[in-house]
This record gives structure tokens, C-alpha cells and sequence, in this order.
């Protein structure tokens, strides 16, 4: 169930010169509405003269321990710009959750998942990672990024499960795209989780659909009003075309036309 809350900012902390990492918990220490992985959330963003419109945030992971709820923003424009300006105390109002959600499989045994993402879409794989941990899975990571100083959270992703990762400039990890790492090539898997650049994306899918893997997407499609009125974010599939927020934002590539 949708719900519309005013959280309060218990944490902002700056990770480098794009990306902060945004922590709330609501006002009355109520507890969180549940929330899944690869859900999302869209932010009033107050004091913007230039933003009218709610951003469309990831559910980057949620601390059940601490009833926070953590937000990845990467600071493109003005309204993610004044966001990474919220100070501890300040009231931030959200609508959460929304869209659907990564799937789980049935069984343990005989699984081997990995988790890839590139550049801001690495957020939802935190919380994915952490949930299929707490279920008795044993994830893995491939994050990709331009260069080390854009690979984030990399001590929280160690946590859940054994993290590979790839840069285009080789100043960490293997030299390259996700595709191209290694550990596709020395591991069978049999599920894949993705979400980043559309690029990318479709290129997890199609080595995914080469390799008979099943893969779902997030898809990051704008997404200004998160309920499926303003048709934004629109996205053309096998069954036509479906609003991403509230048909997704999680798709299972035999959905999508990207490898047909």
C-alpha cells in the first residue's frame, strides 16, 4: 500500500564529489512500511525553485534494526543536487513504496545468482543482496564503474555475499565492462539481476539470453509522478507498451523487446 510520509534525515553523508547516501526514519519512530528490493520511492524535493516534479529514488536498503530507509542519490541535477544538501533533522516528504520487485527463487540448492550494476543503479543490489542473504542465498556481486573513485559501498556489499568489479580505466578491479569480467566466464549462473545504464543493461541481457540465464532488469526510465498518470515512462514490451512504475520497474527480459 502506497503511503505518503514525512520522513526525518538521521544521516546525509557524501561519498564523493556526484553521490551521497541519504538515511530516514520516520518522525514518530513508527516503524517503515515494508518495502521490497527494487522498489522505489519519489521525493518532494522542497526549497528547488526549478524542481516541481518528485524524484523517482531507489529503495537502496532498508535497516530494519534502526527503522531507516537509505537513499543512493547521484547529484545530475538541480533537484538530486538539493537533495544532497538535506542536513540531519531536516523533514523530507515521500511517497513509498512503489513498483514491484525483484523475484526470489524457490529453491537454494544448485543456485548461483549474481547481482550486477553500473554507475547509480548499483543501489537497489544492496538491499536485493542483503534479502536473498537473509533467505539463505549466497550472491554475488559485479559492479562496474568509469574509475575506483565511482565504486561505492563496497564494504556494505561485502557483507552479503563475494563482490567482483570492473572499471573502464583499470584503476580497480578487471579493465572493462561487466560483461567482459571474468567471472562469467568461470562461473554457470542461473540468475541474473541488473540495473544501471540502458547500454549495459542490455547487454547483461543479451549474454543472459545467449547463455539460457534467467535475468530480470530494474529499468531507470524518468519517472515523474510513480503511480502511472503522467506516461513518462513508457516502455515498449512484448505485451505493448506499459508504464515502468507501476508494471515495473523490475521486468524479466523475456518481457522487453531489447533482445528480439
Amino acid at each position: 500500500m502506497k503511503k505518503m510520509l514525512d520522513l526525518v534525515v538521521t544521516e546525509n553523508n557524501q561519498l564523493n564529489q556526484s553521490y551521497c547516501l541519504i538515511k530516514l526514519t520516520t518522525t514518530d519512530h513508527s516503524p517503515l512500511p515494508e518495502m521490497f528490493p527494487g522498489q522505489f520511492v519519489e521525493v518532494r524535493v522542497d526549497g528547488s525553485s526549478s524542481t516541481y516534479l518528485r524524484r523517482p529514488i531507489s529503495v537502496n536498503f532498508v535497516d530494519k534494526a534502526k527503522n531507516e530507509l537509505w537513499l543512493l542519490v547521484q547529484a545530475i541535477g538541480d533537484g538530486t543536487r538539493k537533495m544532497c544538501e538535506y542536513n540531519k533533522g531536516d523533514i523530507v516528504n515521500l511517497l513509498l513504496p512503489l513498483g514491484n520487485s525483484f523475484s526470489v527463487p524457490t529453491a537454494k540448492e544448485g543456485q548461483e545468482l549474481l547481482l550486477i550494476g553500473g554507475g547509480v543503479g548499483t543501489a537497489p543490489m544492496l538491499y536485493l543482496g542483503a534479502s536473498l542473504k537473509e533467505k539463505g542465498f549466497s550472491p554475488k556481486f559485479l559492479l562496474g564503474a568509469r574509475s575506483k573513485n565511482d565504486l561505492l559501498q563496497l564494504d556494505d556489499f561485502a557483507r552479503y555475499g563475494e563482490v567482483f568489479c570492473t572499471t573502464e580505466d583499470g584503476s580497480y578491479g578487471e579493465t572493462g565492462y561487466v560483461t567482459n569480467h571474468s567471472v562469467l566466464k568461470n562461473t554457470r549462473f542461473t540468475s541474473i539481476y541488473t540495473c544501471g545504464p540502458k547500454p549495459m543493461m542490455v547487454a547483461v541481457a543479451r549474454y543472459a539470453n545467449d547463455h539460457e540465464i534467467n535475468c530480470e532488469v530494474s529499468l531507470e526510465n524518468m519517472m515523474a509522478c510513480g503511480f502511472g498518470v503522467c506516461l513518462c515512462c513508457v516502455e515498449k514490451t512484448s505485451e505493448g507498451n506499459i508504464c515502468a512504475c507501476t508494471d515495473g520497474p523490475v521486468f524479466n527480459i523475456e518481457k522487453l523487446t531489447w533482445i528480439n
